[in-house]
């Protein structure tokens, strides 16, 4: 089952750097004097190092040791200019225009994760998800075979017989409207995410129709997606369209779907569209005591990761270790 420890041993086996964005922010800072304090994972604050300093010493927070890149001051502005030029060649972009560019912390830091002077890049505490997410696709790019960005996130709660549930639901923060071939691709890459999380995929296409109980485009959607998928992945346990209850009640599904080898079993979850999935975590979080990771953005050549603007510092090295895991 999932637990931070796992991830940490990972980075302590292949010590990683993150770019954080926003380092003048004192949530990020407090966050940082965590990581400073272990050897797995080296912060890279973005900003100027007076004011970090300065807002540091006036939260107290210890980040001696930290390093700290000020756009405007960064000695291979040069040679970024360039490759931010090469990159964005077919918009015309001039090295001017790159360099007013490259003066904005998410472009920046983007750019050092780019160029291979850092591992991963984690943003948002100040910025919108469009802000972090616009330059990754115009920079990073998808992967190969890949469409899309889209997002997922882990929920954890403890057991009390010890250790914990772990689910992973998606997308609920960058796809508003899949359609069925967005939604396999969606689905493959939160397949692949939950199994980091040590989340064994019982993987359910929710609807408001179960094997057919309702009608219409949106069910229909959802029926054709988990038929895809199940197709391109035969060895994972993948049912839909459903129902929610039908897919973690077990005295549900024996009425609704007794043939599933999912239904009343699911841990993986893919949801129709944005507000039923944004909805949905957060109903999981806020009512059945979920910690909710997240989001977590999938389909990207880097790792390269959003932030609440009402995230905690918890939240923040949290999704720092999360973020590094994955690179």
């Amino acid at each position: 089952m999932f637990g931070f420890g796992q991830l940490i041993d990972i980075l302590k086996k292949n010590p990683k750097t993150i770019v954080l964005t926003e380092g003048n922010d004192p949530r990020i800072l407090e966050a940082s004097s965590r990581l400073l304090a272990s050897n797995f994972l080296h912060p890279i604050l973005i900003g100027d190092p007076d004011e970090i300093y300065d807002v540091a010493e006036e939260s107290g927070f210890n980040i001696r040791g930290s390093e700290i890149i000020n756009p405007a001051a960064f000695e291979d502005m040069d040679k970024m200019v360039e490759e931010f030029c090469r990159l964005r060649k077919h918009k015309g972009v001039t090295p001017e225009q790159a360099k007013e560019y490259l003066l904005q912390n998410n472009y920046f830091g983007t750019m050092l994760v780019k160029m291979g002077y850092a591992d991963a890049l984690l943003g948002g505490a100040t910025y919108s998800t469009a802000d972090t997410v616009r330059p990754a696709l115009q920079l990073i790019k998808t992967k190969p075979g890949n469409t899309l960005v889209s997002s997922c996130f882990i929920l954890v709660r403890p057991l009390a017989t010890g250790g914990n549930e772990v689910l992973a639901m998606g997308d609920c923060g960058i796809i508003i409207r899949p359609n069925e071939d967005e939604l396999v691709e969606i689905a493959e890459e939160i397949i692949r995410c939950a199994k980091i999380f040590g989340v064994d995929p019982k993987v359910a296409f929710l609807s408001y129709s179960t094997d057919g109980s309702g009608h219409g485009e949106d069910v229909d959607k959802m029926r054709n997606a988990a038929r895809k998928t199940k197709e391109r992945n035969p060895d994972i346990p993948i049912a839909g369209e459903m129902q929610f209850d039908a897919a973690v009640s077990p005295s549900v599904s024996k009425k609704k779907c007794p043939d599933s080898e999912v239904a009343g079993h699911a841990n993986t979850f893919i949801f129709p569209d944005i507000n039923a999935g944004n909805i949905g975590y957060k109903i999981a979080q806020r009512m059945g005591n979920f910690e909710a990771y997240g989001p977590i953005l999938l389909g990207l050549n880097s790792p390269i990761n959003d932030l609440s603007r009402g995230c905690t510092a918890t939240e923040v090295y949290s999704m720092a270790i999360i973020t590094a895991a994955l690179s």
